[in-house]
């Protein structure tokens, strides 16, 4: 399924205020994110280099944050997952702190708990799972560096 530049742009904005959103209210924000675990991921593009933000929901495991490669159930993981494999040293902002990490896919052994875990507390990650037939990668960001303010 191919995406528009008009949804490309959509998203794009959609983003943005999500952002802007996470960021003025110390990590809380509303509408569709309400109440769920929301970090900002900072990624670099792994064939442009450009510098991007995406906002996701996250899965505390011990001093971890697991991310999922989702992409809404589609058939393709998310840019992001991409950008992280290709520069896996970067950091994210969880509510008013930016944590510098270091992002891995889990392997199989690792991934089966917490994945189930994620669609135990949010069945819509269950329902991705169906409309897809690759495998969803759970991502496990570790600190690397002391949380600062900011």
């Amino acid at each position: 399924m191919a995406t528009t530049e008009q949804e490309l742009g959509l998203e794009k904005d959609w983003d943005t205020q999500v952002i802007a959103e996470f960021r003025a209210n110390e990590g809380r924000v509303g509408g569709y994110f309400e109440g769920q675990p929301l970090l900002l991921l900072h990624h670099v593009g792994a064939k442009s280099g450009t510098a991007r933000v995406t906002p996701l929901v996250y899965l505390t495991v011990g001093e971890r944050y697991a991310v999922f490669a989702s992409n809404g159930g589609q058939d393709n993981h998310p840019a992001w997952y991409h950008n992280l494999v290709a520069h896996p040293y970067t950091r994210i902002e969880i509510g008013g702190a930016t944590v510098e990490v270091t992002a891995r896919v889990a392997g199989q052994e690792e991934r089966t708990p917490i994945w189930d875990r994620q669609k135990q507390l949010m069945p819509g990650f269950a329902q991705y799972e169906t409309t897809t037939s690759r495998q969803i990668p759970v991502v496990l960001l570790d600190p690397t560096r002391p949380s600062k303010e900011g």
